[in-house]
This record gives structure tokens, sequence and C-alpha cells, in this order.
């Protein structure tokens, strides 16, 4: 959980528009998942800023094949999609992460995603 909201969501936001100025689309990939992140910790009224922001990253980090993000993107998604009442999304794309983590040798990510697709 984030203690101030508001200055990470100012400081991802900055860091995203400086990736975009600087067209680095790595760091503009991380920097939109940081936002889904902040979003989804920020409430139910932020889920679909969320959702946005991870599809965003997701879409920017495919191309340049940023695995461990991808997975994270997905992992993201699947809390996202959960909340939202979209269950069979939500299992899809933890199966997705969890797969990926697993064929990286993430393994305390994977535990955590399994620890969550028991939930």
């Amino acid at each position: 959980m984030v203690a101030r909201p508001e200055s990470a969501l100012d400081l991802a936001r900055r860091a995203l528009n400086l990736a975009e100025e600087r067209q680095e689309r790595g760091q503009q990939a991380y920097a939109q998942y940081l936002l889904g992140d902040i979003a989804a910790n920020a409430g139910d009224s932020s889920l679909q800023a969320a959702e946005t922001a991870y599809r965003e990253a997701l879409g920017l980090a495919v191309p340049l094949a940023m695995r461990p993000l991808i997975a994270h993107c997905h992992r993201g998604l699947a809390g996202v999609t959960g909340r939202t009442g979209r269950s069979g999304e939500a299992k899809e794309q933890l199966a997705e992460a969890m797969t990926m983590f697993r064929e990286m040798d993430m393994h305390s990510w994977l535990e955590r995603a399994e620890t969550e697709s028991k939930r």
C-alpha cells in the first residue's frame, strides 16, 4: 500500500512524461505499470484507470520483449479484473503471469501469484 498516493501518482506521471519526451519506450512501459499499481491500490473508483494503465504498459512491453514486466502486468490485470467481477478473465491473466514467472524462475513472484489463485 502506498503511504502517500497523491505524491506517488505525481511522481509516476512525471516519470511517464519524461520517458515520453525522451522516447524511452521501456521506461514508458514501467511508468504505465506503476500508474496501474497506484490506481489499483487507490480503491474501487480507480479500477478502470488501473486496467487502462496495465494494458498500456503491456502494449509497450510486449514488442520490447520485457518479459518480467509483462508478467507483472498480467498479475496486475488479474487483480483488477477479478475485483470488477470478471473472474474468468482474472483467472486467465493470473495463469499467464504464473506461467511466465515459472519460465523465468521468478520463484517469489510465482508463490505470490499461486497464493492469489487460491483466493
